[in-house]
C-alpha cells in the first residue's frame, strides 16, 4: 500500500517522502486506521518493522489539524535514552513541514536545558519515565492536554522495572485520552498492564509472537568459551567485514573485548550503562561514519540503536532472557533489508541456546570452523595458558591481517587529507598571486 493512498495532509505527505517513504509496512496498514478511529492500541510487531511511524504519524496528522497550544499534547514514554533520541528524530523528521513543536528528556544529562524547552513549550514529548517524573515533580511541565499516550516498546518497559514509574504517569493523566501500547513481544506482564490502562483496546499482532526475520540468516559458532574473542578477530578479519554490532553480557566484559579486539588491530568502541550519554552518543556515531568497525555493546543497546544497513550482528555471549536474542539481532535485518546474527557458543551456553531455539521455534546447527575444534582436554588446557603451536601461528597471522587493514586504512585517509591540503594550499598561492598583480 502507497503512502499516498492512506490521506495523510500535504504537508505531513511531503515529509514522509522526503524519508524516502514510498510503501507503508504492514503494522502500519493495520494500526493507522485504527488509532485515526479512537480507539486504544495493543499493537506487535517484529522490530525494525516500521512502529514509529505507525503510532507517529496518525497522532501527527490529527495534531496539526488544530496546531500547536504550546503545552504537551502527545506524551510518548520509551524504556532507554537510546530509544527516546531515535523516536524524537523521527518525529522531527516527519513533523518538518508542520505547525508542532517536539522535545525529548531523558537521564544522565543535566536538567536546566530540558527545564527550558519545557517551560516553552513543546505538543509532542518524547520521555524517558525517571526523568518525566523528576519534571513533573518539579512542575516543569503540564500534562493536562495530553491526548495521547503512547508506551513503546512496553514489554522491555516492563522488564526493567518501570511498572511503578508508568502507573505515576498515568495518575498525573487523570482526563481521558487514546493509549496506545507498542511491544515486540505480548509477555503476560504487558497483557497484565493492557488489562490496567486500555479501554476496550484493538489488537495489532502483524507476526507471530517472538519469531525473527526471515531476512535475517542466523548461524551458531560452536567454539570454547576461551577461544571466542580469537573467532570472532578471524570472522572479522578473513571476511573483511567493516560494521559489526558485537554484543557482550556484562560492562566488564564489553571493556575487555574491546581492548583485546584493538590489540588484535581492529578499531572497537564501546556503548554501555557506564558510559556517559555523551560517549556513548560519540561511539555510535564513530560506528555508523566507519571510523571504527565494532560497536561493542551490552543489552541496553539492543532497542535503542537505528543503525540504517547494519549487516552484521554477533552474540558474544548469548542473553540471559531468550527474547533479548529477537532484541538484538533486529538490530540487523530492518524494514525488509537482509542481514547477518551469529552467535558465539560454548558449552555453558547451552542452556541459554536451547530457551532460544524454544521460543523462535528453531533448531541450530552447531557450526565448527577448521583449527576451532575441542575437546574437554582442549578446554582445560587453554585454560593453563597452554597454546599449540598452530593455534598460536593462526592467531599471529589473524592479528598481522587486521593490523595490516587497519594501516591501510590509515594511509588511505592520510593520503585523502594530504591531497585535500595542497589542493587547498595551491588555491591560496592562486588567490595570493592574483591580488599581488591588482
Amino acid at each position: 500500500m502507497s503512502v499516498d493512498s492512506i490521506g495523510l495532509s500535504a504537508d505531513l505527505l511531503k515529509a514522509v517522502k522526503a524519508c524516502g517513504y514510498k510503501n507503508l509496512t504492514p503494522i502500519q496498514q493495520r494500526a493507522i486506521p485504527v488509532i485515526r478511529r479512537g480507539d486504544d492500541v495493543l499493537a506487535s510487531a517484529q522490530t525494525g518493522t516500521g512502529k514509529t511511524a505507525a503510532f507517529t504519524l496518525p497522532i501527527l496528522d490529527q495534531l496539526a489539524e488544530k496546531g500547536s497550544v504550546g503545552q504537551v499534547q502527545a506524551l510518548i514514554l520509551t524504556p532507554t535514552r537510546e530509544l527516546a533520541l531515535q523516536v524524537s528524530e523521527n518525529i522531527q523528521a516527519y513533523s518538518q513541514f508542520l505547525p508542532l513543536t517536539s522535545g525529548v528528556i531523558y537521564g544522565g544529562v543535566n536538567m536546566p536545558a530540558q527545564t527550558k524547552m519545557l517551560k516553552q513549550g513543546v505538543d509532542i514529548l518524547v520521555a524517558t519515565p525517571g526523568r518525566l517524573l523528576e519534571h513533573v515533580v518539579l512542575r516543569h511541565v503540564d500534562l493536562s492536554q495530553v491526548k495521547f499516550l503512547v508506551l513503546d516498546e512496553a514489554d522491555r518497559m516492563l522488564d526493567m522495572g518501570f511498572l511503578t514509574d508508568v502507573e505515576r504517569v498515568l495518575a498525573a493523566i487523570k482526563h481521558k485520552h487514546q493509549t496506545l501500547m507498542f511491544s515486540a513481544t505480548f509477555s503476560n506482564k504487558v497483557k497484565t498492564l493492557a488489562k490496567q490502562i486500555l479501554n476496550t483496546p484493538q489488537t495489532i499482532e502483524v507476526a507471530k509472537q517472538n519469531t525473527t526475520s526471515g531476512k535475517v540468516k542466523q548461524s551458531v559458532y560452536w567454539v570454547s568459551e576461551q577461544r571466542k574473542r580469537e573467532l570472532l578477530s578471524e570472522l572479522i578479519g578473513v571476511n573483511n567485514w567493516q560494521q559489526v554490532l558485537v554484543f557482550a553480557g556484562t560492562k566488564e566484559s564489553a571493556n575487555q573485548l574491546a581492548k583485546e579486539l584493538k590489540l588484535d588491530g581492529i578499531k572497537a568502541a564501546l556503548c554501555h550503562g557506564d558510559k556517559s550519554q555523551g560517549a556513548r552518543n560519540k561511539a555510535l556515531a564513530q560506528f555508523v561514519n566507519g571510523e571504527v568497525r565494532v560497536l561493542v555493546a551490552t543489552d541496553v543497546a539492543a532497542r535503542g540503536l537505528d543503525i540504517d544497513d547494519l549487516p552484521y550482528v554477533v552474540n558474544f555471549h548469548l542473553p540471559f532472557l531468550a527474547e533479548d536474542y529477537v532484541h538484538r539481532i533486529g538490530r540487523t535485518g530492518r524494514a525488509g533489508k537482509s542481514g547477518t546474527a551469529i552467535s558465539l557458543v560454548s558449552p555453558k551456553d547451552e542452556k541459554f541456546l536451547g530457551n532460544i531455539e524454544q521460543l523462535i521455534g528453531r533448531k541450530f546447527d552447531r557450526i565448527v570452523m577448521p583449527g576451532y575444534e575441542f575437546d574437554s582436554r582442549l578446554v582445560e588446557h587453554r585454560q593453563q595458558g597452554l597454546d599449540t603451536p598452530e593455534q598460536k601461528n593462526r592467531y599471529q597471522a589473524n592479528r598481522d591481517k587486521n593490523i595490516a587493514i587497519e594501516h591501510k586504512q590509515k594511509e588511505k585517509s592520510a593520503l585523502k587529507l594530504a591531497k585535500g591540503k595542497a589542493k587547498k594550499g595551491l588555491k591560496s598561492n592562486a588567490k595570493g598571486k592574483k591580488a599581488k598583480r591588482k
